[in-house]
């Protein structure tokens, strides 16, 4: 029944064995469960599982594993795998694809809504056009296409699928030797969705640096380093009236424009945003990187343009405009794990934070929208985009400190940036 395995060992169960998985014990199979175990991603492993089956003779031309993932960003991901192709393709979908036609006219959805197995031959005289995919597979020379769920802990359903390019298809033999693996595979893919999962939801809420950190055992009360930072703390202006005056769901999508006119520009210019705290957040910038400085003030400069054309639009709505506070610094930070034994949080302390949060409360009175210290001032070496504006007494600080107000549109450099 299997002649078609090649050089495969199978190692056939018992008589009283086969209603149970596998119908076969492959070495394939072997592999999957147990010598992949120190490969982190899915993708290299799916890759070199469709390898192993063209070895071993299963015809397979396609393969495609169909992932619903927890993303602030995503639905779904779809891994695609070509014969001859290096590299698997990996393609996101945005929230409301499920909703869409393209995805409910689809072997994947027939899946999902209960079907166990799915076979289509995609030539000769059965040859199905019931849906719109079979004929793009069809038109690449594809012959015949299988499907199946895959089980994920608590019912999450996802979907493998198989075509073949070889003029008859997959035999019978090959449909037995893919089901063997499809219960492999969803344990396999649930190990490595999970620890994607996890980094995920460590990266949306803390960072992506801080994620690597607490990935890496940084979990201790207490742990953690000193680094040497640029340090932005911006605040919105009357939240608080805002806030009682509108209705909730306005106020909550008021504040995810604003987050979004001013974190986009800080994590594409290298920042770090550590915490949000109702209407104000804390970003970092370590000069680890030479260019730290002008990154900040890059990504300042963006926000500020992002904020006139959100205010644009606030105001075309009938609405008043936003205003906004930046303080920004430069120093030692320690950053690690502090709280109670059972509820840390991963942020930075230490006086160059509470500098530059007391900067962020005097642009109120100094009635700036942002202002640096002079410390950062020489640090970034950027005096000609900056007005002093004196020195001016801090609270908590002993000694005053020389303020300067940022005017982006005087700076030369950041034109090119």
């Amino acid at each position: 029944m299997l002649s078609n395995l090649g050089s495969e060992r199978a190692l056939a169960l018992g008589p009283d064995d086969t209603e149970f998985w596998p119908a076969r014990r492959t070495e394939t199979l072997d592999w999957l469960m147990r010598r992949t175990h120190q490969e982190r991603f899915v993708d290299v492993i799916l890759q070199e599982l469709c390898e192993r089956l063209l070895g071993m003779g299963v015809p397979v031309a396609r393969m495609t594993l169909h992932l619903r993932v927890q993303h602030p960003q995503w639905q779904g991901a779809r891994i695609l795998w070509r014969k001859g192709v290096e590299e698997m393709d990996l393609e996101t979908f945005g929230h409301g694809t499920l909703d869409g036609k393209e995805y409910h006219d689809s072997p994947v959805a027939e899946i999902h809504r209960g079907a166990a197995f799915l076979r289509e031959r995609l030539t000769g005289p059965s040859a199905s056009h019931r849906y719109d995919l079979f004929d793009t597979l069809r038109q690449e020379g594809l012959t015949d296409y299988a499907a199946w769920p895959i089980e994920h802990t608590l019912g999450r359903q996802h979907v493998v699928t198989f075509a073949s390019d070889a003029p008859g298809g997959f035999s019978d033999a090959d449909i037995e030797m893919l089901s063997d693996l499809v219960p492999a595979i969803a344990v396999t893919s649930e190990v490595r969705l999970k620890n994607r999962l996890a980094r995920t939801l460590l990266e949306t809420y803390v960072g992506p640096h801080a994620a690597e950190q607490i990935l890496a055992g940084a979990i201790t009360r207490g742990s953690g380093s000193t680094v040497a930072a640029a340090i932005m703390v911006c605040d919105m202006r009357d939240f608080t009236s805002i806030s009682e005056m509108w209705p909730r769901d306005d106020v909550i999508d008021l504040l995810n424009g604003y987050f979004d006119a001013m974190c986009e520009p800080i994590e594409a210019h290298g920042g770090e945003i550590l915490k949000f705290i109702g209407d104000g957040l804390l970003a970092i910038f370590p000069l680890d990187r030479p260019s730290a400085c002008a990154d900040l003030l890059k990504a300042v400069a963006e926000a500020q343009r992002s904020m006139a054309s959100l205010n644009e639009r606030l105001v075309s709505d009938g609405r008043e405009p936003l205003d906004y506070g930046i303080g920004v610094h430069v120093g030692d930070v320690m950053y690690g794990n502090i709280g109670s034994r059972k509820r840390l949080d991963f942020t930075v302390i230490g006086p160059a934070v509470n500098t530059a949060s007391r900067l962020e409360s005097l642009t109120k009175i100094l009635r700036q929208r942002v202002l640096v210290s002079r410390a950062f001032a020489e640090k970034a070496g950027c005096f000609q985009a900056l007005e002093s504006l004196g020195r001016h007494a801090l609270r908590g600080l002993d000694k005053e400190v020389e303020v300067f107000a940022f005017k982006a549109d005087t700076c030369e450099y950041l034109a090119d940036g």
